[in-house]
């Protein structure tokens, strides 16, 4: 194990993540979700296929044992995928960002409710003690609704984000059964495979042609979305689940700045309250999850902020 190597390289994912959302955000004002979905998906595939030729498994990595496991957890990404773009054109990133990370709380209470796995009091706890986080970013939102545009705008977008992290819970509830047959290679490929057919569904609902502006920042999106799941996938090869899990939340830092710099975001006080108590419940879980030996590192090696 190197955990040094592991910890950069969920870094430089992350923060890669982060830069692909701004800049599908900063495309949003003019192409709608379902096509950034499109790009984001269908511009990842030759990264990744190019990840898999140079490790030599182009031919092993891609096979599938349960095409239809695929769907589903395609499926269920492509809704977190959609629903949190839209929400990147209503909401600031870092908003954005924080109310993604009810996405793990959720988990612990699906893969109690579909899986069977035990959840004692002190993961119900912190559980608890994150809804409450997510309570606390939403109440300024829901508060706005009596004003006529921005402030229902906004509250719609928390909403989205929201139902967006709701199904992107049951797409890691599907990639806990996937990970038991399948390798994470083919588990991100087909994910974008699906993605890009399903946001196919949404072509006539207002796509646009893009210009040259928004269609440099799709492709880069799509590209850089490919590169840093294949920086997520690689640092589970060098440290352990638990040891590098905990930096996912470093995105709410790169969130921060990037809004702040490029699109004049400043957080409220509630945003930042909440997303600590957020933070604070999923660091909680996995240490939690890491006493109990949950094994739950394959997982999240797929994992994306989309689902």
């Amino acid at each position: 194990m190197q955990p040094i190597k592991g910890i950069t390289l969920k870094l430089c994912a992350v923060m890669l993540f982060i830069v692909m959302s701004a800049l599908i955000k900063a495309a949003s004002e003019t192409v709608p979700p379902g096509q950034a979905v499109f790009f984001r998906s269908m511009f990842a595939i030759p990264v990744i296929l190019l990840w898999l030729a140079a490790r030599g498994d182009l031919r092993t990595g891609l096979k599938a044992h349960s095409l239809m496991g695929h769907v589903w957890r395609g499926f269920a990404g492509t809704m977190a995928m959609g629903l949190s773009f839209a929400g990147l054109g209503m909401l600031p990133l870092p908003e954005v960002t924080a109310l993604g990370y009810a996405t793990p709380l959720l988990v612990v209470i699906f893969a109690a409710m579909f899986l069977g796995e035990p959840v004692g009091i002190f993961r119900i706890s912190a559980v608890v003690l994150g809804l409450v986080g997510v309570l606390i970013v939403l109440a300024p939102r829901l508060t706005m609704l009596d004003e006529p545009t921005m402030g229902t705008v906004e509250a719609v977008g928390a909403m989205l984000v929201l139902t967006g992290a709701v199904f992107a819970a049951l797409a890691q509830i599907y990639i806990r059964k996937l990970v038991q047959i399948e390798q994470t290679s083919a588990i991100v490929f087909y994910f974008s495979v699906t993605a890009s057919v399903l946001s196919l569904i949404t072509l006539p609902f207002g796509w646009v042609m893009p210009g040259i502006q928004e269609a440099t920042l799709l492709i880069l999106a799509g590209l850089l979305g490919g590169t840093a799941q294949i920086f997520l996938t690689s640092a589970f090869r060098f440290a352990d689940a638990s040891v590098i899990a905990p930096f996912d939340y470093a995105s709410i830092l790169f969130a921060l700045v990037i809004g702040y710099v490029f699109f004049a975001e400043v957080p409220t006080q509630s945003m930042l309250t909440g997303a600590a108590l957020i933070v604070a419940a999923g660091i909680v879980i996995i240490i939690r999850e890491h006493r109990l030996g949950l094994k739950r590192g394959a997982a999240r090696a797929v994992k994306t902020p989309e689902g």
